[in-house]
């Protein structure tokens, strides 16, 4: 899937985008007393009751418990069986997640312009975009969005088909946290979509109604180059990581009954690409005559738009050097995108592992 969206990049598309479940062992029926010694017990007790005899008796079968008992150990211990602790997951196991949600992008085609890619993206973005460095709150571990008020947080609007999608991964893998299931999501998404690799690591931990974070945090389509410097700094990034990152607007495409903005911003809204950079840069756009907010259409074909965020990236000149940058070569920015997405969905994470031994993902064919 991901080969054939990277060949479809350069056409105006409206197009489509081994399962295996955990189950914990079963409990060793050799733990299990036998029942020769269980019956022996009972008629001990039965047959010489209020006998002169029982206390010996009981005695005899209680020391043949333990010694039975003792030699079962023994034998568990030499043949190497023990009860097994708390499962910890591998590396292995979370492909097996990334594989289950590959296959269902697959599958599940009822959404968008054939694709659920774009909005997971959006979602791992706006779970990990709340991050402020100088609090230490917000950011994707907690998964607070799976409350209100966050849930209903106007930038937030839509995510819950995304959120949904997700549903069935978790009951098959139960264990994953939902704030490594939704950043694994998007990394995936962008894998499968044709972008670069995204390392990832889990770590993430699930919090309560109590932590979610306040409205505003996330990025105002409206705004200008203000305010992105304002919410990205917040976040602790620099004008270079700020465009890669809005560079994400390469997938999918904006709702007028969510954000109020409509339509995509490429020719193809399910394939990553830097074609979101070279459509800023060659096209010529033009303000959109509307009852909607402003936004702005292609002059060529009048049915892509690009917001107000967007055209502030060409305006301002420290953050049109990295347009440019980006416009005439891909490798460049798939790279740079990739290294600022990882430390978007890794801000106020108390990982236990150490970043060079992130996961590298395989791609389904």
């Amino acid at each position: 899937m991901a080969s054939a969206a990277r060949s479809a990049s350069r056409v105006f598309l409206r197009s489509t985008p081994a399962t295996s479940s955990f189950r914990p062992a079963a409990r060793s029926t050799r733990f299990a007393i036998p029942q020769s010694l269980r019956a022996s017990a009972r008629r001990g007790y039965s047959s010489e009751a209020g006998s002169e005899k029982s206390s010996s008796s009981s005695t005899g079968i209680w020391a043949f418990g333990i010694a039975a008992l003792g030699a079962g150990g023994a034998y568990f211990y030499l043949n190497g069986a023990s009860p097994k602790g708390p499962f910890v997951p591998t590396q292995a196991d979370y492909q097996k997640v990334y594989d289950a949600i590959a296959l269902r992008l697959q599958n599940e085609t009822d959404y968008d312009d054939g694709s659920y890619g774009p909005v997971l993206v959006r979602l791992a973005w706006h779970a990990s975009g709340t991050y402020d460095k100088e609090t230490g709150t917000g950011g994707s571990n907690g998964s607070t969005m799976r409350f209100a008020p966050e849930s209903d947080h106007g930038a937030n609007a839509g995510l819950k088909h995304a959120r949904d999608f997700l549903e069935p991964i978790k009951a098959q893998f139960p264990w994953i946290t939902y704030s490594d299931l939704w950043t694994l999501a998007g990394a995936c998404s962008i894998q499968e979509l044709g972008g670069p690799t995204i390392p990832w690591r889990p770590g993430r931990e699930d919090k309560d109604v109590a932590a979610c974070t306040p409205d505003g945090r996330l990025p105002d389509a409206a705004q200008g180059h203000r305010h992105i410097r304002d919410v990205f700094g917040r976040m602790g990034f620099d004008d270079r990581e700020m465009v890669a990152l809005i560079g994400a607007h390469a997938l999918g495409r904006a709702h007028s009954d969510r954000s109020g903005f409509d339509g995509p911003w490429d020719f193809s809204p399910t394939v990553f690409s830097n074609d979101f950079f070279k459509l800023l840069v060659e096209e010529k756009w033009n303000q959109k005559k509307w009852n909607g907010p402003t936004q702005f259409t292609d002059k060529t074909t009048s049915t892509l738009m690009m917001l107000p965020t967007d055209i502030a990236l060409i305006k301002d000149k420290a953050f049109k050097q990295h347009v440019d940058r980006y416009a005439k070569d891909s490798d460049v920015f798939f790279k740079e995108f990739s290294d600022v997405f990882v430390k978007l969905i890794e801000l106020g994470v108390p990982f236990q592992v150490k970043p060079e031994d992130r996961f590298v993902f395989k791609a389904s064919e």
